[in-house]
């Protein structure tokens, strides 16, 4: 993965901007974030490790984001966990595109593909229902 992304986006050819994958990373992560249905970004470890930052007051809005730059393009990689009982496919489709538009209208990157994996189901209550269980066995 490459450390930042040089593109020629001048039109009358007078500099270049380099743009860092963590920017791009960041980008992406907003976008994911924002569809209905996404409850969390990033597999269990990260999950954890991200909520420990979030306490502490330092939030990784690229958790669950891996990109790969090239010269002209973007593949990204996005885990997420998905609200019970939204649909898998249409949360998935929508994450694929909010990225993918994040990266073309905000980088002008194209976008070579946006791969979602859904690693979780949240469920709300769920740990509620179990001290309500360990509860009721006095």
């Amino acid at each position: 993965m490459a450390q930042t992304t040089t593109t020629d986006l001048s039109t009358n050819g007078s500099g270049k901007t380099t743009i860092a994958d963590s920017v791009v990373s960041k980008l992406a992560g907003i976008a994911a974030r924002e569809v209905p249905g996404v409850h969390a970004l990033g597999a269990g470890a990260a999950r954890l490790v991200g909520n420990i930052r979030e306490a502490i007051g330092n939030k990784d809005l690229s958790q669950g984001v891996k990109v790969e730059v090239g010269e002209t393009e973007v593949a990204a990689d996005v885990t997420i966990v998905v609200d019970y009982p939204e649909e898998l496919q249409k949360v998935a489709e929508a994450v694929r595109q909010s990225v993918s538009r994040a990266i073309t209208e905000l980088v002008g990157m194209k976008v070579a593909e946006v791969n979602v994996i859904v690693t979780d189901v949240f469920i709300p209550g769920e740990d509620d229902k179990d001290d309500a269980e360990e509860s009721r066995v006095q």
